[in-house]
């Protein structure tokens, strides 16, 4: 006995002697589907699109000695913006600076169910993604359109935050080394300059250039005296220029400046003046780094190039009411057509099997 063949065209009959049931499924998942449809807030969604820039550009210390801000970023950069848009600190920040606990109607803070349930419903809301122009678009999604708006503006605020701070602290420990620089060099400089001090008292020299001058002058003007007051017979002038001159030159005469002293005087005087001024130049270069990098720290530059802030959304993006609407009764009528076919079949072959002949058995003869 052959199959029965079944077709697509053979399934109007079906459907005409089922068309009341049909017709009953198709107009209940219409209106239900409609009143769940306005039943449903509508989602407003506002977008915010920006740049991350290189780290290494944005450094303030780089800026002061001329660099430039890239506003490219490399593929690390993207990843790097995005991972902190989607770390958890970063929607707890958010949840408690704008009681989101309450706007979802979680619960009180403080139990792991409400936790789970605001941050599952925030990273819902929350799309971040690098597009086809190297930027990135930060989306919030929210029943409240202004809410949504400041949402997003305010965590692209954190992400440039967090940002920031990965190098913060580096700089910190940087600026720390600075300073600890400086006050090496400014209590050498002083030490330097007391030593200095010491040493004029100790040799009576506080002008090499202009001291040696005179010392010079001095000998050769007695030496000269010495000579002529001997040469015409002075004695008494003689021995006077002579005990002047050798106040002068001995390091024993009572001379407070004598040559002696000075030529003892000047190689020290010498290294002290080249280390006193050494150290200067030293320490007005780390005076200049130290506060070059103390201003740089506490000026914030933004990490982020802003394209494009968040504004409240003038329509709705979803839900699509008439798209739920036609998609329910579409699969209402599938389903029902599938339903009634199945048990079309299952009674066309429930009654065939009740007319079928038994077979007969019989002994040969």
């Amino acid at each position: 006995m052959s199959e029965s063949s079944y077709s697509l065209l053979g399934l109007w009959p079906i459907i005409n002697r089922w068309k009341k049931l049909v017709l009953a499924a198709v107009v209940l998942a219409a209106v239900l589907s409609t009143v769940v449809a306005l039943l449903l807030p509508n989602i407003y969604r506002s977008t915010a699109v920006f740049f991350p820039t290189n780290p290494e550009s944005t450094d303030p210390d780089r800026l002061v000695d001329g660099g430039k801000l890239e506003l490219g970023g490399r593929s690390e950069d993207l990843d790097r913006i995005i991972t902190i848009g989607q770390s958890q600190p970063a929607a707890e920040l958010l949840i408690n600076e704008f009681g989101l606990y309450k706007h979802y109607e979680a619960g009180a803070p403080g139990n792991d169910a409400a936790e789970n349930a605001v941050l599952y419903q925030f990273n819902s809301n929350l799309s971040i993604v690098h597009n086809e122009r190297d930027a990135i678009e930060l989306t919030f999604e929210d029943k409240d359109k202004e809410l949504a708006a400041r949402l997003a503006n305010r965590l692209v605020q954190v992400i440039d935050s967090i940002n920031q701070q990965l190098t913060l602290e580096n700089r910190r420990s940087v600026l720390g080394l600075y300073k600890l620089r400086f006050d090496f060099l400014q209590s050498e400089f002083e030490q330097s300059r007391k030593q200095l001090v010491q040493a004029r008292r100790r040799y009576g020299i506080y002008g090499l250039e202009q001291q040696g001058r005179y010392m010079a002058r001095e000998i050769i003007t007695l030496e000269s005296k010495v000579h002529q007051a001997e040469g015409s017979g002075n004695t008494a002038q003689a021995a006077g220029a002579r005990r002047a001159l050798e106040a002068l030159t001995d390091p024993s005469g009572p001379n407070t400046i004598n040559l002696e002293r000075y030529v003892q005087g000047t190689d020290s005087m010498g290294l002290f003046v080249a280390r006193l001024t050494d150290l200067q130049e030293r320490l007005v270069k780390a005076r200049g780094d130290y506060e070059t990098a103390d201003l740089t720290l506490r000026g914030k530059i933004s990490s982020l190039y802003l394209v494009q802030k968040a504004y409240p959304a003038t329509r709705k993006s979803k839900p699509v009411r008439w798209l739920i609407v036609v998609g329910a009764v579409v699969v209402t009528l599938a389903a029902s057509i599938v339903l009634i076919t199945l048990l079309e079949l299952y009674e066309r072959n429930r009654r065939a099997s009740r007319y079928r002949p038994e077979p007969t058995t019989g002994a040969g003869l």
